[in-house]
Parts: structure tokens; sequence; C-alpha cells
């Protein structure tokens, strides 16, 4: 079926029983996953599996000590990874989530240094991104997002981009991107300083 331009479409929906029961599958044993976010695939892992993480970091060749975001479907997801809020840090990330906002958080002694690199923030993300927040749900878990891609090239854009790039390191989920152009906004919530 075609849309005309500018068209409402109907978004994929979240990848099947199946598929869903390997990814799981593929978190548990320490894999990463490909799927996609607001602006591109993303790789991710659970945030809590340092093994995990260090597969992330390799196929991108990404220098350990820059950190990685985190995405969640709500704050319960994250919750574990940060310290304790008060009312009005809450009440200001409730203007920004969910949304395309990323937001650096003081991370809580249960974040692995892998994800932090080195940093003593997290940066985290309440994703409005319906596939990838509806993946959170369904798997249980907020998931490390960070861009498809080795460090330094361009970000891809589509399952079988990824399926091409990582073949069987990842296990790529089919999805739709969301509209963005560009990463999320990072922003340090204790200075208000906007870092991307």
């Amino acid at each position: 079926m075609k849309f005309p331009p500018g068209a409402w479409r109907p978004l994929p929906s979240l990848p099947g029983r199946r598929l869903q029961q390997r990814a799981r599958a593929e978190l548990k044993r320490g894999g990463v996953i490909a799927y996609s976010t607001e602006s591109c695939f993303g790789l991710g892992c659970n945030p809590l599996d340092v093994r995990a993480i260090r597969r992330v970091l390799a196929l991108k060749a990404r220098p350990n000590h820059k950190g990685l975001i985190v995405i969640a479907a709500d704050i319960g997801q994250i919750r574990h990874l940060i310290q304790p809020l008060g009312l009005a840090q809450k009440a200001e990330l409730a203007r920004y989530w969910p949304g395309p906002y990323t937001f650096l958080l003081k991370a809580s002694r249960r974040a692995p240094p892998a994800l932090r690199g080195r940093h003593d923030k997290i940066a985290v993300r309440v994703t409005a991104h319906g596939e990838a927040a509806a993946l959170c749900r369904a798997l249980g878990t907020a998931l490390v997002s960070t861009s498809a891609n080795r460090a330094g090239q361009q970000s891809l854009k589509t399952a079988r981009a990824c399926r091409q790039a990582f073949k069987d390191k990842v296990l790529t989920l089919p999805g739709r991107i969301g509209k963005r152009r560009k990463p999320s906004t990072i922003i340090d919530l204790e200075s208000g300083r906007v870092l991307r």
C-alpha cells in the first residue's frame, strides 16, 4: 500500500512472540541486538551486563571512556541505574519525557563503570519512539542504545543494513526508525548544560 507524502503511516507492530523470545534469550546470554530508534537503528544489550556492554563497544570500535546511553519505556526501568531524584528533578524530567532528550543523571552504584565510561553520571532517556518503548516493555528491561555503526561512520537506518554490517554477531530485529534526523539532545540535569 502506498501513502502520499506526509500522510500518516501505520507503524509496524512489535516483533512476533518468537522473535521476542529470541531477543530475550540473546540478552540473557550476554548478546547484542539491533533495533529501531528515533533517528537510526541502535545497538543494545542489558545495561547491567558488562560482557555485553564490552561487545557493543567492540562492535562499534568505540572508546571505553565515553560511556553509553540507556533507553527505557518509563523511568521505573532506569531507577536502579540512577541515584534517587528529588521532586524538582522529577518534575523537570517529566517536561521532557517521553521524548528525544537524553539526560545525564548521577549514577547509582549498580551502574557498571563500562556503561558510564570515565563519568560519575549516566546518560538515560525515556523514549517516545513507539517501537523502542514497546520493545523495552516486552523484554522487561531498559536497553543500552548507541547508534548502529562503527565509530566515525554513518548510522545505519535499516534492519537490512544492520544485518549486512554485523552478520550473526548481532540479532537484528525488524522495525522502522522515527522521523528525527539528528540523535537525541543530551542535557546535564544538574547544570542544565546542553552537551549535544
